[in-house]
């Protein structure tokens, strides 16, 4: 039998307050539980619930006369999807409020009908006065306060633009393989097939559809012709400056979509792609494997060189490294809630770590490609300039783009209303000269 789709939602939310994981490996297994026809729903109810916590639960807040027991956050997740569907679907009120007290059955806590019917009662009658945030931006924004207060200081211009991207959904773009057919030729068979799309304005490879489909939907796409990518995110293959026979490190590789364009646009190259967690190296090689391609794939900290790295320094790294994924949250919106102050810092470590540990296997002359899908500078421009400051073997090897703006070091990319994600790179050459 079906899982209710509002019950499903909460148990993914749920799992997310609880700091159990991500919503990303919360959502697959309930997602197997619901109808088919509920799938869309269901995404659409946990996605868009998270976007808008921090305004929700506010108002939430002031509506419970005692808080919910930790053993009771699904009711808690319950309310927080009520009151998204009350303002932001076009569900009708009294169908938001019945079905989330019909989930409590569900979720075998009937004790809970009554309580979720009340609170979102009041809600439903008190949104007018509970919506006034202006002397609270960061509700109004719907975000944690330490990250409004960050991005407010760093970067005052661009701040409240990326704020209004974060609560928007992402764009759908696609890389292609230029190898195997060119962008206008793809836009014709997109357009033939009824899927409207466009060429996105600064990847040459890049397409991004009016909306998003599945990717069985889209022509080639099992045959490897193509692949699902931000647009931010192909820079990177090009960035690198890729010429034939060269020996490539690709840390912290996974999902892989870095990976496979390495290998579209390198000509015989020797690469190495790592990452720590096999599950997500297995993802890796399904996806080359889908594109046609395969690499020497290493489960290892990229960091502990000792346990991997066999000699041969390499002419071309990519150091794709982990970060607060704070420029990609309009796609990830538990990031909202996952993300603490304290864990900026702990990232901070391990890319200054990974930068350190990895630099000496990079032949004189060769480029380290540094990207962070982030937009805080802690974990960008400044990680740059303290590496800089400390090695007179590097230097600089500058970005001249048309997209996003210069820094102290690199390129800072802010998310775009329908083009890219909010994303960060830095190019460093070792000096023949001082290596």
């Amino acid at each position: 039998m079906a899982l209710d789709t509002r019950a499903a939602a909460a148990k993914a939310i749920a799992q997310v307050f609880r700091q159990q994981g991500s919503l990303a490996s919360a959502l697959p297994p309930v997602l197997k539980q619901v109808k088919p026809q509920d799938k869309g729903l269901l995404q659409e109810l946990c996605y868009g619930s998270l976007r808008y916590f921090h305004r929700l639960n506010h108002s939430l807040q002031g509506l419970l006369t005692q808080p919910l027991k930790a053993k009771d956050q699904d009711i808690q997740a319950l309310l927080l999807i009520g009151c998204y569907q009350l303002d932001y679907s076009r569900i009708p009120a009294h169908a938001a409020v019945a079905s989330c007290v019909e989930a409590c059955r569900a979720l075998k806590k009937p004790w809970a009908c009554k309580l979720v019917n009340g609170v979102l009662r009041n809600y439903q009658r008190q949104a007018t006065n509970q919506h006034d945030m202006s002397a609270q931006p960061w509700l109004e924004h719907s975000h944690p306060k330490w990250f409004y207060n960050r991005l407010q200081k760093a970067w005052p211009d661009y701040a409240d633009d990326i704020l209004l991207q974060n609560n928007q959904h992402p764009p759908f773009s696609l890389r292609l393989n230029l190898e195997r057919l060119s962008v206008d030729q793809y836009l014709d068979l997109l357009s033939q097939r009824g899927i409207s799309a466009r060429a996105c304005p600064f990847s040459p490879n890049g397409i991004t559809l009016e909306k998003p489909c599945p990717v069985e939907q889209l022509p080639h796409f099992e045959d490897g012709w193509l692949s699902v990518q931000d647009e931010a995110a192909q820079f990177s293959a090009h960035l690198l400056e890729l010429a034939d026979d060269q020996h490539i490190l690709d840390a912290c590789c996974a999902p892989g979509g870095k990976t496979g364009h390495i290998l579209e646009l390198a000509k015989n190259p020797s690469l190495t792609a790592i990452d720590t967690e096999a599950k997500r190296l297995k993802r890796v090689e399904e996806n080359l494997a889908r594109l046609g391609f395969s690499a020497k794939l290493l489960c290892a900290d990229a960091s502990d060189t000792r346990l991997w790295f066999d000699g041969e320094q390499f002419d071309r790294i990519l150091l794709d490294a982990p970060c607060s994924a704070t420029g990609v949250i309009r796609r990830h919106p538990d990031i909202k809630l996952l993300r603490k102050p304290q864990n900026i810092e702990e990232l901070c470590e391990i890319q200054k770590r990974l930068l350190e540990s990895l630099w000496p296997l990079l032949k004189p002359g060769g480029i380290l490609l540094y990207a962070t899908c982030s937009v805080l500078p802690e974990e960008n421009d400044e990680q740059i300039t303290q590496f800089l400051a400390h090695h007179a073997d590097a230097e600089e090897y500058a970005i001249e783009a048309p997209w996003g703006v210069a820094v102290a070091h690199g390129r800072q990319l802010f998310p775009q209303a329908q083009g890219h994600d909010g994303f960060y790179y830095a190019r460093l050459q070792k000096n023949k000269q001082k290596a």
